[in-house]
C-alpha cells in the first residue's frame, strides 16, 4: 500500500515545462534550483532503500546470481557457457517484463587452455600450480624443459638479459596495487621472450594467497616471439626466489595445451525501461556477463551485472518511469580487453550526445563506499547532491575517477562515467581464481550495492536536466 502512495506522491513532485535543456544552453538551471529537485527525490530514494534492503527484493539480486552461477558456471569468451548465459539472461530479462530485450551480434576472441601442468625435477620433484594467461601459445606437444631465473622487476630481468637466454623466467614481482603490478602479467611473456626466454611464468597478481593460482588475459607483440606463459600462485613464485638467492639450480618442466580459434560471434544483452519524456536519452548501468574459466565469475562480474538489473527491477517493482531511458547493458568479452564494449561503442558513437552518463560495477558487489566519478566539477557538485540522498544507508562518498573498461570509451569522449566503490580488502584474494565463487558473495551487501546503484541511476535519468559536460 505505501508504493501505490509513493506514486501517487510522485505524481505530486514539480513538473518542468518544454524540453529538456542541452549542455550548450544558454540558460542552465542555478545549482540552487538543482538541489532543491534533488532533495525532492527523498522519499523516492527511501522506497527503492526499503524495498531493496528490508523489503520483498531483500536477497533478490544474490539469490538470482546464485542460480545463474551454480546453473551456468564459468563463462570464458567465445565457450558454450557463454553462449548459455546470454541465453539465460535473455531469457530471464524478458521473464521480468523489462522492455526491448535484446540482443546485439559482436564478435569475440576464443581461446581455450587445454590440459597443462608444470612440474619443478630440480632440486626436488614439486608440483607447480599453474593457470595458462588469455591467449597464451602452447608448448610443444612434448612440452619444455629447462633451467629457472627468477626476477623481480623488468629491469632486474634486463641486466640479467644473458642469463635468460634458453630458460624460464619466473617473476617474483611483490603486489603493491593491481593496476601497478598487473603490467607483468600483461607484458610479462614479451619481455622475456626479448630476452631469450622459452616460457614465462608470472607471480599471480593477488594480495593474499591460499597456493592458488589466479589467470588473466596477456598480449603478445608482433614483431617479439610469442612464449608460453603462465600465472603461478604467490607461495611457489616465493619458494623459487629463495631457493635462487641460495644459488640453487632449479629445473621445471612445463606443457601446456592452449588453442587459439577464429573470433566467436556473441552478443551485448540489452534491456530497458524506456524513458517518459526524452525516450531518446540514455542513462546506462552495466556489468560483463563474461568471467575466466575457473571459479564461477561470481564475483567477477556476476555481482555487478546482477545489480545492475536489479537496478531496473526495482525501479520497475516500484511502478517509477524516469523521463529518460534508463538501459542495462550486459557486455560480452571483458576480460579480454572490452571487446563487446568496443564494438557497442563503435555501434552507438553516434548518438553519444545523448548519453547522460554509463555507469559499470566490474570491482565487486561487497560493502558499499561510495562511488567513482569522472566528469566536470559542476556534474561532480551535482552527483554529490544525489548521494546525500543515501544516508540512510550511510553511503554517500564520491571518489575521483571512475573504473570500468567497457565505459572507458564513453569516458574518453567526454560522457560521466560512474563506478560502483566497494570493500576491495578480499577483492584479490579471489580475482581470476578457482575461488570466485558464490561463497566470495554477501547477500547483504549486494542489497546495499543494488539499492547506492538503484538510486543513482533512476534520479540522473529523472531530473531534468542531464548532467553538464
Amino acid at each position: 500500500m505505501k508504493y501505490v502512495f509513493l506514486i501517487f506522491f510522485m505524481n505530486l513532485l514539480p513538473q518542468y515545462a518544454g524540453k529538456s535543456l542541452r549542455r550548450d544552453d544558454s540558460n542552465p538551471k542555478p545549482f540552487e534550483d538543482i538541489k532543491n529537485e534533488i532533495a525532492g527525490y527523498t522519499d523516492v530514494a527511501k522506497a527503492i532503500i526499503d524495498l531493496a534492503v528490508h523489503g520483498k527484493a531483500q536477497n533478490r539480486s544474490y539469490e538470482r546470481l546464485a542460480v545463474f552461477a551454480d546453473t551456468i558456471g564459468p563463462r570464458l569468451s567465445g565457450s558454450k557457457n557463454l553462449d548459455a548465459a546470454i541465453k539465460y539472461m535473455f531469457s530471464a530479462l524478458q521473464e521480468d517484463g523489462l522492455e526491448n530485450v535484446h540482443l546485439e551480434p559482436v564478435k569475440i576472441p576464443h581461446w581455450e587452455r587445454g590440459e597443462e601442468f608444470a612440474m619443478m625435477l630440480e632440486p626436488r620433484n614439486h608440483s607447480i600450480a599453474i593457470l595458462g594467461l588469455g591467449s597464451s601459445v602452447p608448448t610443444p606437444p612434448e612440452g619444455i624443459t629447462a633451467e629457472v631465473i627468477v626476477v623481480a622487476s623488468f629491469d632486474e630481468l634486463h641486466k640479467r638479459a644473458q642469463e635468460a637466454i634458453g630458460k624460464i623466467v619466473v617473476y617474483n614481482e611483490p603486489f603493491i596495487s593491481y593496476g601497478e603490478t598487473v603490467r607483468y602479467r600483461s607484458q610479462g611473456a614479451v619481455e622475456a621472450a626479448k630476452v631469450g626466454a622459452v616460457a614465462s611464468l608470472i607471480r599471480s597478481i593477488a594480495s593474499f594467497s591460499i597456493h592458488s593460482p589466479h589467470t588473466g588475459w596477456q598480449s603478445y607483440q608482433p614483431d617479439v616471439p610469442r612464449i608460453p606463459t603462465a600465472c603461478i600462485s604467490v607461495e611457489d613464485a616465493e619458494m623459487m626466489s629463495r631457493m635462487s638467492l641460495r644459488g640453487t639450480k632449479i629445473v621445471v618442466h612445463l606443457k601446456m595445451g592452449a588453442k587459439t580459434y577464429p573470433d566467436s560471434p556473441s552478443f551485448n544483452t540489452v534491456a530497458e525501461i524506456v524513458g517518459s519524456k526524452y525516450p531518446e536519452q540514455i542513462v546506462l548501468v552495466s556489468g560483463h556477463l563474461d568471467s575466466w574459466d575457473v571459479g564461477q565469475g561470481a564475483m567477477d562480474d556476476g555481482g555487478g551485472a546482477f545489480i545492475s538489473w536489479e537496478a531496473l527491477s526495482l525501479i520497475k517493482d516500484l511502478g517509477l518511469r524516469p523521463k529518460r531511458t534508463l538501459r542495462l547493458v550486459l557486455w560480452t568479452a571483458e576480460e579480454q580487453g572490452g571487446i563487446g564494449a568496443e564494438q557497442y561503442y563503435q555501434l552507438h558513437k553516434e548518438n553519444i550526445s545523448n548519453f547522460d552518463i554509463v555507469m559499470e560495477s566490474d570491482e565487486g558487489t561487497f560493502k558499499p563506499a561510495g562511488l567513482g566519478f569522472t566528469g566536470n566539477a559542476k556534474a561532480r557538485d551535482i552527483v554529490k547532491q544525489i548521494m546525500a540522498l543515501l544516508q540512510p544507508i550511510n553511503v554517500t562518498d564520491v571518489y575521483d575517477n571512475a573504473d570500468g573498461t567497457d565505459i572507458d570509451y564513453w569516458m574518453r569522449d567526454g560522457v560521466p562515467g560512474a563506478s560502483l566503490r566497494d570493500d576491495l580488502s578480499k577483492y584479490f584474494w579471489f580475482h581470476h581464481s578457482q575461488g570466485d565463487t558464490m561463497t566470495v558473495q554477501d547477500p547483504n551487501q549486494m542489497n546495499l550495492c543494488a539499492a547506492v546503484w538503484t538510486v543513482v541511476s533512476y534520479v540522473i535519468a529523472d531530473m531534468e536536466e542531464m548532467l553538464p559536460r
